[in-house]
């Protein structure tokens, strides 16, 4: 079995000792029998305190962040009120990590429905409306559009059904913003206005969805 050490001492005594396999077998409990350790994820931050993704919110399970903890991969900057412990040692959920190591960034997004979603803002690109919302080839596959960032827009699903196999300039149809490769950072732009549902409160600093400066 491969043993990872840290300063010259085996790690996997330790991790097993701190973190319940994902099957939910071992011999923590938390210390609230209405406390579930599930819900109980922590925000990942690089190491000059940005979050590693966006979209998707970077986050790990509590067995994965207390791995990497007791792996001596990541500084523990919060933590939640709950804790896990085993007959020998006792540790609250870490609610904020940071790598110990800079991952450089991708520059670019992954091509997924979300950030197409999200390029667009939520909205038809047709009309605008903010429901029912589906995906629209500009140029329809049919008559040799791609499912690329370039022919992609959102589109609410009336809008969806009129154009259909139809080319923009066939029906009238041209959409509000020419579909593009967004950047990271310009998804980061417009996700300010549609921030997750949920933020656990030690997060705050790190994100910065609509916050305010103080003076």
């Amino acid at each position: 079995m491969h043993t990872e050490t840290i300063d010259g001492k085996t790690a996997n005594s330790e991790v097993s000792n701190l973190s319940l396999a994902r099957s939910g077998v071992g011999r923590f409990a938390t210390r609230s029998a209405h406390a579930s350790p599930e819900s109980c994820p922590a925000l990942v931050l690089n190491a000059d305190y940005r979050p590693l993704s966006y979209y998707p919110l970077s986050l790990w399970s509590w067995q994965d962040t207390i791995k990497a903890v007791f792996l001596d991969r990541v500084n523990i900057l919060d933590h939640y009120d709950r804790a896990v412990h085993s007959p020998t040692a006792e540790m609250k959920l870490p609610s904020v990590v940071s790598l110990k190591t800079y991952v450089k960034p991708a520059k670019y997004p992954a091509f997924t429905r979300f950030n197409v979603f999200l390029r667009d803002r939520f909205s038809c690109q047709y009309c605008g409306e903010r429901t029912e919302l589906t995906f629209d080839h500009v140029v329809p596959r049919s008559r040799g559009g791609q499912t690329t960032w370039d022919n992609v827009v959102a589109a609410c699903s009336p809008c969806n059904l009129r154009k259909a196999n139809r080319l923009p300039t066939e029906i009238g149809m041209i959409p509000f913003d020419a579909p593009i490769r967004p950047t990271v950072h310009e998804l980061h732009h417009n996700g300010r206005a549609f921030p997750p549902n949920y933020l656990h409160e030690s997060w705050q600093d790190y994100l910065y969805w609509d916050s305010e400066l103080e003076p």
